[in-house]
C-alpha cells in the first residue's frame, strides 16, 4: 500500500468528520433531523440535490459508458439533463407547497394524506419499496466504494467500506438532514474541480488527432447519431429516456426539494443545480471520449478509466487527494439515501404502527436508530453480495424507483381526481415490473433497456384507469 495513497485517503476521511462534527445543528426534534426545520437556502438545495444524484456512477460508470460505446452513449447524460430539469420545473414547487401543508416529510406520509388513505396500505407499501430498492441502491454504492479503495488505496474490500459506512453514519446520525446538505455542498464543489481539471490534463498529453485514430481502430462511431436507422434512434429513446424519466421518483432527490426554506427559492435553486450538472456531465462525458486515445491498449476494467486515468497523470499523493473526489460523489449520495431510510422507518413505521403518541424527541431516536441499522442493513449485503457493474447495479434501483413512483408523483400533483385504489395499483405494479423486468426483457425484445421504459407509462395507464373505474368507492 502506497504511503501517500494512505495519508490521503485518511486526510479526507478525517476532514469530512470535522467539516461534519463542525457545521452540524443540533437537531433537537425530528422535523429538524429529517427535513432540517424546510429551512435550506437555494444553494444548500440546489448542491445537495445534485450531488446526492450522482454518486460514483459520475466517475466510474458513464465515462465507462463512452469509453466502451463512443460518443453515442452521451445520450445518458443527455436524458439526465432533461429529467432532473423536468423535475426541477414541474415536480419541485408544487412538491415543496403541498408537503408543507400536509406536513409530510416522506413520499409515504405525502401519498397517504394526499389520497385520503385511513387504510395504511398506501403509506405501508409506498415505505416497504422504498425501503427495497433503496437498501439496494446503498449497497450498490458500497460495493463500488470498495472496488474503488481498492484500487486507488490498496485497502482490503471489506475493511475499506467498513470504514466508509461508519464515517457516512457519524455524520449523518449526529446531524440529519442538515448536516447531509452542508456536507453535500462541500463534497460537490471539491468533484466538480477534479472532474474539470482531469479531463483537461490528459487532454494536453495526446498528439493532434490521437482521439479519432484511436476510435477509428476500435471501430467507435464519434457522432451522437452514426446514421439515420431506426436502430440508432431506438438505442437513442432508450438511453434517453430510461434514465432521465426516473428522476421523478427518486425519494432522495425529491426529499431535498421539500426542505427548501421557500417555493419562490426553487428557481434560483434549478439554475444553480443545473449548471452544475451540465458542468458535471460535460466533464465526465470528456473523460471516456479521451479515455478512448489514453488507453489505445484496452484497461482491465472499464469502470476504472477515470482511476487509472489519475494515477498516471498525478504524483501519487496528489492522486490520493484527487480519486477522493470519486469517494466524496459517493458519499454525497450514500448520506442522502442513509436518512431518507431512516426516515422511511421512524415516520413510516415507528409513528405509523405505534399504539400510542410518540414524542418528537423519541422519533428524533428512533430515526438516528434507523441511520445505524439502514446503513448495516446495505454493509452486510455488500460485504457478500457479489455484484454486477456499477451501472448495472444502479441502473436496476434507479428504475425500480422511477417505475414505482415516477407516475404517481406525476397524478398526485396534476391529476386530482387519483384516488388511492389507483395510487395502490400504481406502487405494487411498478415495484413488480422492475424487480421481473431484466428476467422478462430478453423474452420480448433484443434492446436491452430499464424498466422505466416500457414501464412508466403502463404505471401512468394503469393508475389512471384504476382510478376511473373506482371513482364511486373512492371515499368508501
Amino acid at each position: 500500500m502506497n504511503a501517500h495513497t494512505v495519508i490521503a485517503f485518511v486526510a479526507y476521511f478525517s476532514l469530512l468528520l470535522i467539516l461534519g462534527l463542525t457545521v452540524h445543528r443540533k437537531s433537537t426534534n425530528e422535523a429538524d433531523f429529517v427535513m432540517g426545520g424546510r429551512g435550506l437556502n437555494f444553494w444548500l438545495t440546489a448542491m445537495s440535490a445534485h450531488a446526492s444524484d450522482m454518486s460514483a456512477w459520475l466517475f466510474m460508470a458513464f465515462p465507462m459508458a463512452v469509453w466502451l460505446g463512443g460518443p453515442v452513449q452521451c445520450w445518458i447524460g443527455i436524458g439526465l439533463l432533461l429529467g432532473m430539469f423536468l423535475t426541477w420545473q414541474f415536480v419541485a414547487p408544487k412538491l415543496r407547497q403541498y408537503t408543507e401543508e400536509l406536513d409530510a416529510y416522506t413520499l409515504s406520509t405525502f401519498f397517504e394524506r394526499r389520497f385520503k388513505d385511513t387504510s395504511g396500505w398506501v403509506r405501508t407499501l409506498t415505505a416497504s419499496m422504498t425501503l427495497l430498492f433503496m437498501t439496494h441502491y446503498l449497497a450498490a454504492g458500497l460495493i463500488a466504494m470498495g472496488l474503488l479503495l481498492e484500487s486507488i488505496f490498496g485497502l482490503e474490500y471489506h475493511f475499506g467500506i467498513t470504514v466508509a459506512t461508519l464515517v457516512a453514519v457519524s455524520y449523518t446520525f449526529v446531524g440529519g438532514y442538515v448536516t447531509v446538505a452542508w456536507m453535500d455542498l462541500f463534497q460537490g464543489t471539491f468533484l466538480l474541480i477534479v472532474i474539470l481539471i482531469v479531463p483537461v490534463m490528459a487532454f494536453a498529453t495526446l498528439p493532434e488527432g490521437a482521439i479519432t485514430q484511436a476510435a477509428a481502430a476500435r471501430d467507435l462511431p464519434m457522432s451522437l447519431l452514426p446514421d439515420m436507422s431506426g436502430s440508432w434512434f431506438i438505442e437513442m429513446f432508450i438511453l434517453c429516456f430510461g434514465w432521465g424519466i426516473g428522476y421523478f421518483g427518486l425519494p432522495h432527490v425529491l426529499t431535498k426539494f421539500m426542505g427548501i426554506r421557500s417555493v419562490n427559492d426553487i428557481s434560483k435553486a434549478k439554475y444553480v443545480g443545473m449548471s452544475w450538472q451540465l458542468i458535471a456531465i460535460l466533464a465526465s462525458a470528456a473523460i471516456g471520449i479521451i479515455g478512448i486515445a489514453f488507453f489505445p491498449n484496452g484497461l482491465d476494467d472499464p469502470q476504472l478509466v477515470f482511476v487509472d486515468m489519475v494515477h498516471i497523470l498525478f504524483h501519487p499523493l496528489m492522486a490520493g487527494f484527487v480519486l477522493c473526489a470519486v469517494i466524496a460523489a459517493n458519499m454525497s449520495t450514500m448520506d442522502s439515501q442513509i436518512l431518507v431510510c431512516a426516515t422511511v422507518i421512524s415516520e413510516d413505521f415507528c409513528k405509523r404502527f405505534s399504539k400510542k403518541k410518540l414524542s418528537s424527541k423519541r422519533l428524533l431516536k428512533f430515526s438516528r436508530i434507523g441511520v445505524v441499522s439502514i446503513a448495516f442493513l446495505a454493509l452486510a449485503i455488500a460485504l457478500y453480495r457479489q455484484s454486477d457493474t456499477l451501472m448495472e447495479t444502479v441502473q436496476y434501483s434507479w428504475a425500480g424507483l422511477g417505475c414505482t413512483f415516477g407516475p404517481l408523483v406525476l397524478m398526485a400533483l396534476y391529476y386530482p381526481k387519483t384516488n388511492r385504489y389507483g395510487a395502490i395499483t400504481g406502487i405494487i405494479l411498478g415495484g413488480l415490473f422492475a424487480a421481473l423486468w431484466p428476467t422478462v426483457n430478453p423474452w420480448i425484445t433484443s434492446y436491452v433497456m430499464p424498466a422505466t421504459v416500457p414501464g412508466f407509462g403502463l404505471c401512468l395507464a394503469a393508475i389512471y384507469l384504476v382510478t376511473r373505474f373506482t371513482s364511486k368507492h373512492a371515499t368508501a
